[in-house]
């Protein structure tokens, strides 16, 4: 078991960590920028989903492997990066379409076209995190650092670890949720508005795929 001191000082680092711009966040934003508050909040979730596969890995070992394997690292970062760009290719061709859920349910002029679901932007949060490589080799060398083998199980400690890590996220972006809700109601307002943030939400989307690209080992 973790002692209390170890656990704080580890939440106290995973909020600061949390808070510092980087993709994850930056995709929370975007996402809740187009499509409301809780579409950021589901895309949060799953990238909490993904939180859990790297701390299982790191606990079983499995994270070496892409430490270790320089195959494994490239084929996972250009699986990342493909999807990175996809997204790209849906943000730039939604064009005037309204981003938003509709009110009601209704589909006013289209206005639910272009609204993938709770399901799909759940998944996205997963794939995003799980095939980022730099997430699990942080965790490797994070998660560790914390462990202190004189108060039992190294696994069990790195998944209390993980766990507090992913309630700092969960806190840190739901926040950042609702700053891209607020965006979201005032850049919807306005065909101009819509095509802005889907533009916006491109570029973000292109330029996560590059710096995914060009990171190393």
């Amino acid at each position: 078991m973790l002692s209390p001191e170890v656990a704080g000082a580890f939440f106290a680092a995973a909020l600061v960590l949390s808070i510092a711009p980087g993709p994850d966040n930056i995709f929370v934003l975007t996402q809740s920028a187009l499509y409301g508050a809780a579409a950021g909040m589901v895309t949060t979730l799953g990238l909490a989903t993904g939180l859990c596969f790297h701390t299982t890995a790191v606990a079983l070992g499995v994270a070496v492997i892409f430490r270790s394997s320089p195959t494994a690292f490239w084929v996972l970062k250009i699986l990342g990066a493909c999807y990175l760009l996809y997204l790209a290719w849906l943000a730039f061709r939604s064009g005037a379409v309204l981003a938003r859920v509709p009110e009601g349910g209704d589909d006013a002029g289209g206005a639910a076209a272009s609204f993938p679901g709770y399901g799909a932007l759940y998944r996205r949060g997963i794939l995003m995190n799980v095939t980022n490589p730099k997430v699990c080799l942080f965790f490797l060398a994070f998660l560790p650092q914390f462990c202190e083998p004189e108060r039992g199980s190294i696994p069990l400690q790195v998944v209390l670890l993980g766990a507090l890590f992913i309630l700092a996220t969960l806190l840190i972006f739901f926040s950042v949720a609702l700053l891209g809700g607020r965006l979201a109601r005032r850049f919807n307002a306005s065909r101009r508005g819509q095509i802005l943030i889907n533009r916006l939400a491109g570029l973000v989307f292109l330029g996560l795929a590059v710096a995914l690209l060009v990171t190393g080992q």
